[in-house]
């Protein structure tokens, strides 16, 4: 039996993985390539009245697009670490035609580098005309992946979701420290809350919908929250907040469940005391943490992540999803097939490839287990049975921190809530993040499915899809809107998605061309052996 060091490894090896990647590339430069060129139609413009002020959008084909919209203030001087307060009115016709500023962050391949703590904007993107015929479209919130250190909101191009039918909604939020930092000077009372302002963000983001969005054409009570990493694991931490609950009626998670146990409050505090006297605030006061320069909090910020502070998350993620105390709705759960790959390629710059002479102390530091547990580890996952050491390393990490993880989601979830489980199979996807090296494949890695859904290598690379892909693509947008559409997975024209278990835990494997339903994920992912070791 592996230690308990092993339970659901931590996302240590997650956030370790984004930092090296920010240090490394720390370039500003968004891989994602330019932006699509936007047909801006100033006569054309939709206009449209929220309760902070009048907004003009822009026409970029058949969507309407309203860009850089504040929904609260700026997170500056006594507003840093604390709850989001509201946007100020304004006179006037508002322009909503540029992205607002990324919350601070080193550019990296993750996002794109900003220092502006003035960062909280999210982008609407409706079906043309959608604002003025009177409509009540669905609603897709995206939240954003990278460790929550990274990334920006105007990565993703929801076009085909939109040409489905549906309003797409991507935030911003406060990252790293500054969204996530505990501290007891900081706390809203002695004993907390402390930490978590990204996720307040979240909900601010969408009270700001609840209010708004018809104004847009979408309909305020059918909205779905959905993100990818860092983004699935808001999700779900959304779905465990009771100061959440009533802000949405389903939810998506993508590649989300690699952390759901959350440190506590006085373990957070404790290393928000580090983090302060490392800052130079060896006093601890509240005046010198709001003083510092965003630069100095970014040097010194490392690993920073959620906590169970009492309020926002009275309790851990997975503790709340074991017993039921979470808002019941309709989930997608998902992850991908390869997940760990990505960060394998992460850090083979620093430890080099795997090979058999390291394989079981690279075991150790993928999935923080002993020395011996690791050669129990890799004596289940033996060398001879995949093609390169690269290839075994990668199915252990997936296996420990992301798929069997979300089994466990999928089977806690479903007892309470229609739940629909997928993997995402394109053993060929492009890999958008990183570049290629000899003799490694990336496989289905971490990340890999965004582009299918968002378009982002479609549009800006033409031709890097194959035709299969494409309708992969396709039918992936079709089952997201259905899915936000009316609570269930299957949609026209596509194989059905069975609801999970089903009696023999069926899921959707999203392969090209054409998805099927499989029902050998867990042996495949070696949850039994995963179960077991932890006890």
């Amino acid at each position: 039996m592996l230690g308990t060091r092993s339970r659901w490894p931590l996302a240590a090896g997650l956030a370790a993985a984004v930092t090296l990647a920010s240090c490394a590339t720390a370039t500003g430069v968004d891989t994602a390539g330019p932006a699509p060129a936007r047909r801006q139609v100033p006569a054309a413009s939709p206009i449209v009245t929220t309760a902070d002020g009048r907004l003009r959008g822009q026409v970029a084909g058949t969507i309407d697009e309203f860009l850089g919209v504040p929904y609260a203030a700026p997170p500056v001087g006594r507003l840093r670490w604390g709850p989001p307060q509201p946007a100020a009115h304004w006179a006037g016709v508002r322009a909503a035609t540029q992205f607002g500023p990324h919350c601070p962050q080193y550019g990296s391949k993750f996002g794109i580098g900003s220092m502006s703590e003035n960062c909280l904007f999210l982008n609407v993107y409706a079906p043309a005309g959608s604002s003025l015929a009177g409509r009540a479209l669905p609603v897709l919130v995206w939240i954003h992946g990278g460790d929550l250190t990274a990334g920006e909101s105007d990565d993703y191009n929801p076009a085909g979701l939109v040409r489905d039918g549906t309003v797409v909604v991507t935030v911003n939020y406060r990252l790293g420290a500054l969204g996530f930092l505990a501290h007891p000077a900081l706390a809203a009372r002695p004993g907390g809350p402390a930490g978590d302002y990204g996720l307040m963000d979240q909900q601010a983001a969408l009270r700001w919908v609840q209010r708004d969005i018809r104004g847009f054409g979408g309909d305020p009570g059918n909205v779905t929250i959905a993100g990818e990493s860092a983004g699935g694991l808001s999700v779900l931490a959304q779905l465990v907040s009771p100061a959440a609950r009533g802000l949405f009626a389903k939810a998506i998670v993508e590649s989300g469940a690699y952390s759901l146990l959350l440190p506590s409050l006085s373990a957070a505090e404790s290393s928000g005391e580090a983090f302060a006297a490392k800052a130079g605030c060896a006093g601890q006061t509240a005046a010198c943490l709001r003083g510092l320069p965003v630069t100095t909090i970014l040097n010194n910020q490392g690993a920073v992540g959620m906590n169970v502070d009492g309020a926002v998350l009275p309790q851990s993620i997975g503790t709340a999803l074991a017993s039921g105390d979470f808002t019941h709705v309709p989930v997608i759960n998902g992850t991908n097939h390869d997940e760990w790959r990505l960060f394998i390629a992460i850090f083979r710059p620093l430890t080099g490839p795997v090979t058999a002479a390291n394989y079981q102390s690279m075991i150790a530091s993928t999935v923080s287990v002993s020395p011996a547990e690791a050669a129990v580890v890799a004596t289940h996952y033996p060398l001879s049975s995949f093609a390169s050491p690269d290839e075994a390393l990668g199915a252990v990490g997936t296996d420990a921190i992301f798929a069997c993880p979300a089994l466990t989601i999928d089977q806690e979830l479903a007892r309470f809530a229609p739940t629909f489980a997928y993997e995402f199979n394109d053993a060929h996807a492009p890999e958008r993040f990183l570049p290629p090296i000899s003799g490694f494949s990336y496989g289905a890695a971490h990340a890999s499915e965004i582009q299918y859904l968002f378009q982002l290598n479609v549009t800006t690379y033409p031709g890097l899809f194959t035709s299969g892909q494409q309708q992969l693509a396709a039918s992936m947008q079709r089952y997201w809107t259905t899915f936000a559409r009316l609570g269930v997975a299957s949609a026209p024209g596509q194989p059905a998605w069975p609801r999970f278990p089903g009696g023999t835990q069926r899921m959707i494997s999203l392969s090209p061309p054409t998805a099927r339903v499989e029902t050998g994920f867990a042996a495949e992912h070696q949850c039994a052996f995963w179960a077991t070791a932890r006890g």
